[in-house]
């Protein structure tokens, strides 16, 4: 079922979600929910707190090109409590984010991770990746950290986005 995205400036989006304990049917409702809802509004990622569902839980679609863009449910990564086990290098990438529609700026990041994750039957996984995929995990996890991509640009882009962001809400 689609949910509704929560949008910046709302005061959920900072709170730092809670780990998962239960791997059950509600879970795997959410993770349905989750990915109906990003294919709705034609994500690659989106964090439970985007649908207002604090729990540390992720999901990751990237888009087959071979494929005309397809994202079918299958190839759908579904991350639940995530772990950081090494992160290096540096990478640029231009991003966007649902819960900040029409927006996209540069961000810094690590250009290789490595991360501990369980899927939703809490079986526990190790992934590593030093493309968009490890863009989109740094994405993703910050939202269960409560923050946003928007916290990473430079305070002179900052300013700017926030001037431009008053004005298109006040529309």
């Amino acid at each position: 079922m689609v949910k509704e995205v929560i949008v910046y400036p709302d005061k959920r989006l900072k709170e730092r979600s809670k780990e998962v304990e239960e791997f059950d049917s509600n879970l795997h409702q959410l993770l349905d929910d989750m990915y109906d809802t990003m294919i709705d509004k034609k994500g690659v990622g989106l964090a439970a707190i985007q649908i207002a569902v604090p729990k540390r839980v992720l999901i990751i679609n990237i888009p087959i090109e071979e494929e005309d863009g397809a994202q079918p449910k299958e190839n759908t990564l579904e991350v639940i409590n995530p772990e950081f086990l090494e992160m290096r290098g540096e990478s640029r990438y231009e991003e966007g984010c649902l819960s900040v529609p029409g927006f996209y700026e540069e961000v810094k990041r690590y250009k290789y991770v490595k991360l501990k994750y369980y899927d939703r039957y809490g079986k526990e996984h190790i992934i590593e990746d030093d493309g968009f995929l490890a863009i989109a995990l740094q994405h993703e996890y910050d939202h269960l950290e409560g923050k946003l991509f928007i916290e990473k640009l430079p305070i002179t882009k900052r300013k700017r986005f926030e001037k431009e962001w008053k004005k298109k809400i006040k529309k």
